[in-house]
């Protein structure tokens, strides 16, 4: 079923801590709670769209309640779905888009519903999101050693993304690991910007790795 804005009108959202869910990236997610659980037999039995927003910091006093969530979050479509004898559910969220919340509706459901707003990419100055992606592209090449096999080929990896923003998000899904950038890297609309803050965590990456060596190499 194509996406539509209107979809976002009331789409019911999963609150995680930590969690993102970046376009054109892939998430799996294993739903126990009896609130989610009703949530996801809901969006089953609709249009099958669901948004993930990160809690905010200190949630854990409210989280059985309706802890505050950052605004600008990612929204999926469910593509794989099992449901597990005892009411749980495995599911893959494929991302979208993102989106900035409105407003929050009343509780009528255990689940939360809010009413979002599509956020588009900014327009991009093309020389400049090329020179960070080539920069990228020469730091990746001097990581790839060490990273693991399924991510080693940058290419392979952002096959298919035709603009600077989706080359961006496919690197974020994989690179963005503390709530903090994560959320940074989501909230971005800047596609430039986006890759300005990956190359500087990839530089940071190759900064410690040439540490480690060159610490090898006085030891041996």
């Amino acid at each position: 079923m194509p996406f539509e804005p209107k979809d976002l009108a009331a789409l019911p959202i999963f609150p995680l801590p930590g969690a993102a869910l970046f376009p054109d990236a892939l998430l799996p997610l294993h739903v126990f709670e009896p609130r989610y659980r009703e949530l996801v037999r809901a969006v089953l039995a609709s249009n099958r769209l669901l948004g993930v927003a990160c809690l905010k910091p200190g949630f854990e006093p409210e989280y059985q309640g309706r802890p505050a969530v950052f605004d600008v979050f990612g929204f999926g479509e469910v593509v794989e779905h099992e449901a597990l004898p005892d009411g749980r559910f495995n599911i893959t969220l494929r991302g979208l888009g993102r989106a900035r919340i409105i407003e929050e509706f009343p509780a009528e459901h255990r689940f939360r519903v809010v009413h979002a707003e599509l956020l588009s990419d900014l327009p991009v100055d093309s020389a400049v999101a090329g020179a960070w992606q080539r920069k990228l592209a020469s730091l990746w090449a001097g990581l790839a050693s060490e990273l693991p096999e399924a991510v080693r080929d940058l290419r392979a990896i952002t096959q298919g993304a035709e603009t600077a923003g989706a080359f961006a998000d496919r690197l974020a899904a994989i690179l963005a690991s503390e709530p903090s950038e994560t959320q940074a890297l989501l909230a971005e609309r800047d596609p430039s910007e986006r890759l300005r803050l990956l190359t500087q965590k990839i530089q940071q990456a190759v900064d410690v790795l040439s540490g480690q060596r060159d610490s090898s190499s006085r030891l041996n």
